[in-house]
This record gives structure tokens, C-alpha cells and sequence, in this order.
């Protein structure tokens, strides 16, 4: 064994505890004061008692004398629509991915344009209920999918401006699909009980029951004084092309530099065309793609004690020496967190920017969910996330961009 002065070793220690700095404490997170409980459960009108709180301690960093970088105004950023929310919904995949296709029709067309989420969301739904049939109920239908099912939609179904399709009833502010989903989940269980395993009839009372939560879409819309189809708008309006849009992964259970399958439930139809790079060149990917004026739809885990989202916060995101200090995340570390499924394939949003900061990388993610939505509503950061590079390192595990980004 390799013997070290003691002064060398004194070093070493006094180099790991001050790397482990950061704390743990436990704070008090109430749910009634939380955007989800007292806008959008009241919009949709599905809190009984509006009085009853709930609250539980769950494991926080304690950022006392800290200072970030969460100013929206202070990054460069590229153009984009403001947030919106995704109501009560598990379609984080479609807001997300949705707002980068608006931000790339811009980037190529100048055209600033509101593209439909719920369009998108009603035929990924027709398109689940068909592998459903066709696995004889083995395939995952529920809310969730990937980035890469809306440039799968695209290609099938075309897209429409969101004003030619909200998915929103009359009087509905905020998008609920949880009824929809019971009805439709019941029915498709009984399809699987007794075997009905007959698609155009399936079919058919899927887009019955969407048809009536959702509305009716439409087969022609009108862009200034002209008829079209929703493929031809996709085409020849918005000049987007469905095949220029490439996903990279990076995680270790498939080799590095190979396309591959992304091994999560919300990829149903399992797609294996998943760029797989190293670490250190999926970062590198992404900061030379943001900063060359690209923006991307990336998705991962946001169930973190760094993630700081709740009424007083900051709204960023960091890795905690206490997790593992930032100079020792790799591969390994990385692959290790997605294996016990400490990291876990939540959340879909949208980076639109960043700042270089002391020494450090910052990433301006525009959200749809609630939690990015607990602070004032009128300020700046109302919709936003700041995410420090160390946590899109160990926590995002995939991005879809251009394919001239990379």
C-alpha cells in the first residue's frame, strides 16, 4: 500500500469535508398553500373541504446566506412562448416538447406562433389505445409518453394553432383529464377481461370518450384565408420537418455511441432510436447547443432535496455535497441513481437559456407543472426553473434538439 505523508492525508480530509458543506433540514411543506391545491384543484373545482390543509416535513437543502442566479431577465435566452400550465394532467411530455417546436418555428421562420398541446395529447391517446389492442393489453396506456411522441404525432397527424384546438370545454379554465382517463382505463380493462380485441370498435369508443372531455378536433383549419390540413400547416406554414429532431441519452446498461432504447415505462412503444454518448459529451452537447442559440426539450427527475420549488423558495435546482460533491459525478454515479431509480423519468420541460455565473453553468428551464407556479404570480420566475449544471448532470438523463445542434 501507497503511504502518504500526514500532512498530505490531513489535506485530503480537509478537502472532502469541505466539499460535503451543505446541509440537510426538514421543512414544512404545506399542500394547501401549494399552486396545484388552491388554483388548480379549485379551478377544476375538485377540493371538498377548501379549509382543510395538509402539511408533512420532507428533506430540503438548507440554503440559508446562499445566493442564486434567478432572475429570468438575466439569461441569455432564445425566443419563446410564456409558460402555461398543464392543469391536472400527466402531459408534461406535450407542454414541454410543444413549446420547442414553437421556439424552433421561430428560430427558422421568424413566425411567432401557439401550437396545440391538446392536439397532440388526443392522438397520442388514439395511438396508445391502438398498440394496446395490438399487444393484447400489454403496452402502457396512461398519461405519460416522450418527447419523441410528438415529432411521432407530427408525422402522422400534422399540428394546428391552439386556437383551432384548445382541448378545453366551455367554462373549463385548467385542463383535467382525470375523469377521462378513469372512463377510459375502465374501458379498456374490460376490452382486455372479455377479450374484444376488435381495433375499430375500440377505436371508435376512445375517441367517443375524448370527444366528449375534450372536443371534437378539427380535419381542415383556415391560416389566413386559406383551408388547409394539418399536415400541410406543418409543412408548408410552420416549415417544420419531424425528422430533424434527434433525442440523446446518456446511461450505462447500453454501449456509448450506439442508438438505443430509452428503458422507461412512459417510452410504451419502445423506440430505440436514442442517441447514447458519455457523460461528459452529452453536457458538452447541450451547453455548445444553447449557447450556439438552440433550445431543447429535456426531461428527467425533479424529486430532489436540491430541487427548491415550494412558497418562499428560489425555484432552482442543485446537487448537494451531501448527495455527492459536483467534482465526483460521472458516468458511473449517474447510472448508479438510475438503477435503484433514485433518478426516475418524471418530468418533461423546456430549456430556453442560460447564464455563466462564478465559475458556474446555469440553465433557464420553462415549465408546465405546478411547482414551478408556487411563488408570486406576478413575478418574473413564475414558471421557471434555474437548474445549476451539476443537476442536469446527475438528474437529466435525456434531450431532444435539432439535429444541426449536434
Amino acid at each position: 500500500m501507497k503511504k502518504i505523508s500526514f500532512l498530505t492525508g490531513l489535506l485530503l480530509i480537509t478537502s472532502i469535508l469541505l466539499q460535503a458543506q451543505d446541509k440537510i433540514y426538514f421543512k414544512t411543506y404545506n399542500y394547501s398553500e401549494s399552486y396545484y391545491y388552491s388554483q388548480i384543484l379549485k379551478g377544476i373545482q375538485q377540493v371538498e373541504n377548501p379549509q382543510k390543509e395538509k402539511s408533512f416535513k420532507r428533506v430540503k437543502v438548507d440554503i440559508s446566506g446562499m445566493t442564486f442566479p434567478n432572475k429570468v431577465a438575466d439569461y441569455t435566452q432564445q425566443w419563446h412562448n410564456p409558460p402555461i400550465s398543464q392543469g391536472n394532467t400527466g402531459t408534461c411530455w406535450d407542454f414541454s416538447t410543444t413549446s420547442f417546436m414553437e421556439s424552433e418555428v421561430y428560430r427558422m421562420t421568424k413566425q411567432k406562433v401557439k401550437l396545440s398541446e391538446m392536439w397532440t395529447a388526443y392522438w397520442e391517446y388514439i395511438e396508445k389505445a391502438k398498440g394496446f389492442v395490438e399487444s393484447r393489453g400489454q403496452t402502457l396506456f396512461d398519461e405519460g409518453s416522450e418527447s419523441n411522441a410528438v415529432t411521432k404525432i407530427y408525422k402522422k397527424y400534422g399540428i394546428v394553432p391552439e386556437s383551432a384546438y384548445t382541448g378545453l370545454l366551455p367554462g373549463q379554465k385548467f385542463y383535467n383529464h382525470e375523469k377521462m382517463m378513469a372512463e377510459m382505463h375502465t374501458y379498456l380493462k374490460m376490452v382486455k377481461e372479455n377479450d374484444i380485441w376488435n381495433e375499430d370498435e375500440v377505436l371508435s369508443t376512445i375517441k367517443s370518450i375524448l370527444n366528449h372531455y375534450m372536443g371534437t378536433p378539427p380535419t381542415e383549419i383556415e391560416i389566413n384565408g386559406k383551408k388547409m390540413s394539418p399536415k400541410d400547416y406543418m409543412k408548408n406554414v410552420l416549415k417544420l420537418n419531424p425528422n430533424d429532431y434527434v433525442d440523446i441519452l446518456s446511461y450505462k446498461q447500453h454501449p456509448f455511441w450506439k442508438q438505443c432504447k430509452y428503458d422507461v415505462p412512459d417510452n410504451w412503444w419502445g423506440d430505440k432510436n436514442y442517441y447514447n454518448v458519455p457523460l461528459e459529451d452529452f453536457m458538452a452537447a447541450l451547453i455548445k447547443a444553447v449557447k450556439a442559440g438552440y433550445t431543447c426539450s429535456i426531461g428527467g427527475d425533479v424529486s430532489e432535496p436540491g430541487l427548491l420549488t415550494d412558497k418562499g423558495d428560489p425555484q432552482v435546482a442543485i446537487i448537494p455535497s451531501f448527495d455527492i460533491p459536483a467534482a465526483n459525478i460521472n458516468d458511473d454515479a449517474r447510472e448508479f441513481r438510475f438503477y435503484n431509480k433514485t433518478t426516475t423519468d418524471d418530468h418533461g420541460m423546456h430549456c430556453v437559456g442560460y447564464l455563466e455565473k462564478d465559475g458556474q453553468m446555469w440553465f433557464l428551464i420553462k415549465d408546465s407543472s405546478s411547482g414551478s407556479r408556487n411563488n408570486d404570480p406576478k413575478g418574473d420566475k413564475f414558471g421557471y426553473y434555474f437548474f445549476r449544471s451539476d443537476f442536469v448532470k446527475l438528474k437529466m438523463m435525456d434531450f431532444m434538439i435539432h439535429k444541426d445542434a449536434v
